[in-house]
């Protein structure tokens, strides 16, 4: 299982599930991040969190901890 957070910098990848419980899953797909979504990796922090990713023609910052909830294959 690769997550959205093994996603190199410059790489797309396709939503294929996400995990978690309650708020947190409700938030996440509140921001867009949804089944076959394709999300674009611009930046990660030096010290690797957060990450900074294009979804949907927005740019949003994901902490580490929730990217591991994203499941994902590259493209």
């Amino acid at each position: 299982m690769k997550t959205l957070r093994d996603v190199k910098i410059g790489e797309t990848a396709t939503v294929v599930k996400l995990h978690g419980e309650g708020a947190v899953k409700r938030r996440l797909m509140d921001m867009g991040i949804t089944k076959n979504t394709s999300v674009f990796v611009r930046k990660v922090a030096p010290l690797g969190d957060p990450i900074e990713v294009t979804v949907r023609n927005y740019e949003l910052s994901l902490r580490k901890a929730d990217a591991e909830m994203i499941e994902v294959e590259e493209n």
